[in-house]
């Protein structure tokens, strides 16, 4: 019989910042996942989705850059989106050779589908929090994340 099963993971975890974040992460990663998978859509498709609403028509690297997609994926997930309708891809003017990729009326309405999906996760997964602490949260791990981003 195992007598630690039934039991909490040791202090030294419960009070590291990193074992924290990682579990709670995994959890909300499958959640998520599971969620847009709902939908039929996947994690990449959300960020392009996102990543076109607010910066406007871009290029396939400058999606890349702006949504963490990395660009050997990119051309794979925008092929998706069109394939969808959700995203329109065209010769760019000023330089032929690359592709500019625009959200159409389907993938706004497809984005605000998700968004609201999304809410309702986040509300699951904070249900133990106030809205000022939810806020709060959101503010200190993306100052976090600023951080790491620093070189």
């Amino acid at each position: 019989m195992d007598l630690m099963a039934d039991e909490s993971p040791p202090t030294r975890l419960r009070t590291m910042a990193s074992w924290l974040m990682t579990q709670v992460a995994v959890g909300a990663d499958r959640l998520v996942g599971e969620r847009l998978a709902t939908a039929d859509t996947r994690r990449h498709h959300y960020r392009v989705l996102a990543a076109l609403d607010e910066f406007g028509p871009s290029s396939q690297a400058a999606v890349a850059r702006n949504c963490g997609v990395h660009s050997s994926d990119v051309v794979a997930v925008v092929n998706e989106l069109a394939g969808k309708g959700l995203v329109d891809r065209s010769p760019d003017p000023a330089d032929r050779r690359r592709n500019t990729i625009t959200i159409t009326a389907a993938g706004v309405d497809k984005l605000r589908e998700l968004d609201a999906l999304l809410a309702d996760v986040q509300d699951e997964l904070l249900a133990s929090l106030s809205p000022e602490e939810r806020s709060e949260l959101v503010r200190l791990l993306g100052r976090v994340l600023e951080h790491r981003k620093r070189p």
